[in-house]
């Protein structure tokens, strides 16, 4: 069975949380492959809401497993603790429905303070980093001194490299930011207690994944953050540690070059972003309000993880057509539609400008944004409300007439879209 892949073509937030979802009804198994608990997928099933950071969404479904892949970094205190709250709302959480990937590797308090020291000392010139120690935990993994969770199986040896690890992250600490140490003994002990929790659900998921796609079974792979915030991809510098295109899952999961079936990008209606960083398209003032929201209901634009308001703006086309190639996208699901309700006119932008010159692509990626201007092409909006939508005669003509914009812009086709923070809340385009 080919392996599916949900990914973000924007800077993450796309809703990716509730179209895993709805996929998961149909899958075995759903795994997580980059990222940390820097993600924030939201689940809305009737009057109970899930925000994940760690676990996969899938996990919401009684017959699926999910697997944490050898691409994360992992916090073991908001894992322990996600689980606890799983467990409190009646979702089964056992190592017989959690895998962990022994080549996973752990956040530890030095990484988190090593964050916050580190984005506090770039001043004005900070990247909006979540200071929950992504980037030193991935820092340590390059070069090769890193903690995995593997480590975590030998109790007295993991006790020892924690107390090495932290004295050698206070060295750090202090002389390059004068900041306060961390207790070794302390740090330690939490951790082996962490250790102790987590040692049932440490496995080898690589080999998991294989045997499932050779035994026909249904793999979902659920990518964290966007397109735009991949390493190498996105607007570097402001971007994630990791990978979460879709060619990332493969690495991420332990996984050689398999068949793929579906590559399912998730876009938001329009753009937004959390942090600093290039955006032609952002508004401000009364639009700005409009699509960000008061922060009243979980389907307002604010962070899952950080809290933060998101920057918004009008659907980049010009990015969506980038995220689409670099990610081999072959269809998209359209989230938060139902917010555009009432705006008219409605943008979409389809090509920048920049020195006299028009670009429908992008001429050297997404790096350096600043330059362009956004071309705006204008579409009637809609007054109808749409939440109620659940196949595609149900939608307004001027709502279609979007759809089938974003359809020629991006160049793959909709299959689905989101009208509302339920469960249900999901109409069927294609």
């Amino acid at each position: 069975m080919p392996l599916d892949i949900v990914i973000g073509t924007q800077w993450g937030d796309e809703g990716k949380g509730r179209i895993v979802d709805l996929l998961s009804a149909q899958a075995d198994i759903v795994a997580r492959y980059n990222g940390g608990d820097n993600a924030g997928h939201t689940v809305t099933v009737g009057k109970q809401t899930f925000k994940l950071h760690l676990i996969p969404s899938g996990i919401i479904h009684p017959h699926t497993l999910g697997v944490l892949g050898n691409g994360l970094v992992i916090n073991p205190a908001t894992l322990l603790s996600e689980m606890e709250m799983l467990k409190n709302m009646g979702v089964r959480v056992g190592p017989e429905r959690v895998r962990l990937s022994y080549a996973a590797h752990l956040i530890t308090p030095v990484h988190r303070a090593l964050d916050q020291a580190q984005e506090k000392a770039r001043g004005k010139s900070q990247i909006g980093t979540t200071g929950r120690g992504i980037g030193p935990a991935y820092t340590d993994k390059a070069a090769r001194r890193g903690l995995r969770l593997e480590d975590m199986l030998d109790t007295q040896s993991f006790y020892d490299k924690m107390i090495a690890h932290v004295k050698g992250g206070n060295i750090q600490l202090q002389a390059l930011y004068q900041a306060e140490p961390l207790d070794p003994e302390a740090t330690a002990r939490e951790y082996a207690d962490f250790a102790r929790q987590l040692a049932p659900y440490i496995s080898d998921v690589g080999e998991v994944l294989y045997e499932a796609l050779n035994s026909n079974k249904r793999v979902l792979a659920e990518g964290a953050q966007g397109t735009l915030l991949d390493l190498d991809m996105g607007t570097y510098p402001f971007v994630t540690s990791s990978y979460p295109t879709a060619a990332g899952a493969l690495v991420g999961l332990g996984l050689g070059i398999c068949p793929v079936g579906r590559i399912i990008g998730v876009t938001k209606a329009f753009q937004t972003r959390v942090g600093a960083g290039p955006f032609p398209t952002e508004v401000f003032a009364e639009t700005a309000e409009r699509l960000r929201g008061s922060g009243a209901n979980p389907w307002d634009e604010f962070g899952t993880t950080t809290g933060r308001p998101r920057r918004v703006g009008w659907l980049d086309g010009v990015l969506l057509r980038y995220a689409v190639r670099v990610n081999g996208i072959t269809e998209l699901d359209i989230t938060k539609l139902d917010i555009l309700t009432g705006l008219n006119p409605l943008r979409i932008c389809v090509g920048y400008r920049s020195g006299g010159k028009e670009y429908a692509t992008l001429p050297m990626g997404p790096t350096d944004l600043a330059p362009f201007e956004p071309i705006y092409e204008e579409l009637p909006g809609w007054e109808r409300d749409v939440q109620s939508a659940r196949t595609r005669s149900d939608f307004p003509k001027e709502a279609l007439q979007f759809i089938k914009r974003i359809e020629e812009v991006s160049g793959v086709p909709v299959r689905l879209v989101s009208i509302g923070a339920e469960r249900d809340q999901i109409a069927e385009i294609a």
